[in-house]
């Protein structure tokens, strides 16, 4: 049985040279199959588009345009087909020239969706939550400016883990571990893994390692008083928020997840071994 689609929506980094022909493409095919279509190309930092009604997302771009378009449809559950047009990603499996066969596979039921975990992100100032965030990367906790090393007190859960005194703390899903984080350092994990990485950024204590703790754990991060420079945190690189002394920010899992289509053509342990030009001989 066919999934009914009615409405798509196309989110498109118009920076990307051929994107403006894709969409194009794309809207022709689906409006020939009486599905509406809704184009939000953008430039830059976008606002968030309506996405009521809309029940399934082209995402055109890279890496970048995939997490800006899990945050745009995080909470409803809506499935993203992430076409590739970078250079370098990690989670755009899909070609521009396979989008039309895997979106028919879809609607099929002969491919399904990778789910990954989000995060959520609050920050608490004086006892009381000032701000939110989701994010499908990573939460990164870091000085502003020209590298210094900042203090930051760790707890899961109820335990504390003691003071970090790094350039930054780094908090990614699964999805995540092949972004800043394994730049880091840290390790790459399965995108479907139910876990996170708490990876501090060039610790200036060689026992601070990095750690990969269940998705059920539930990481708090103090500020601690007595800063050199200013803080401040990044969702995917591309919110960002200024901290205080003494703000303590928490991170969990999100109970949203984001929904990508999956490609029959390669999967994960494919794209790692391209991208890292794994060769298994003595130049690996």
């Amino acid at each position: 049985m066919n999934k009914s689609i009615k409405k798509v929506l196309i989110i498109a980094n118009l920076h990307k040279r051929e994107v403006k022909g894709l969409i194009e493409e794309i809207k022709d095919y689906l409006e020939q199959k009486k599905i509406e279509v809704v184009v939000f190309g953008f430039i830059g930092k976008p606002e968030i588009p309506d996405v009521r009604g809309i029940d399934f997302v082209f995402s055109l771009g890279g890496d970048g345009t995939v997490l800006y378009a899990s945050r745009v449809v995080e909470s409803s559950g809506i499935p993203i087909l992430a076409l590739n047009l970078g250079k370098f990603g990690f989670i755009t499996e899909i070609s521009k020239a396979e989008w039309k066969t895997v979106f028919e596979k879809y609607q099929k039921n002969e491919v399904g969706l990778s789910r990954r975990i989000m995060l959520k992100v609050v920050v608490e100032r004086e006892g009381r939550k000032i701000i939110s965030f989701k994010g499908l990367n990573d939460a990164v906790i870091s000085c502003e400016g020209i590298s210094t090393i900042v203090k930051l007190s760790l707890m899961i859960n109820d335990t504390p883990l003691g003071e970090y005194r790094a350039d930054g703390v780094i908090v990614a899903t699964p999805t995540g571990s092949t972004a800043y984080s394994v730049s880091a350092g840290g390790p790459i994990l399965d995108p479907e893994l139910e876990a996170l990485i708490v990876n501090p950024i060039c610790p200036f204590t060689l026992s601070n390692r990095p750690l990969v703790v269940s998705g059920d754990e539930v990481i708090t991060i103090l500020v601690e008083a007595d800063q050199r420079v200013g803080i401040i945190l990044s969702i995917d690189g591309q919110d960002s928020f200024p901290l205080l002394p003494h703000d303590r920010v928490i991170i969990e899992k999100s109970h949203s997840k984001t929904l990508l289509v999956k490609s029959d053509v390669r999967n994960f342990y494919e794209i790692l071994r391209s991208k890292l030009n794994w060769s298994g001989g003595p130049d690996a």
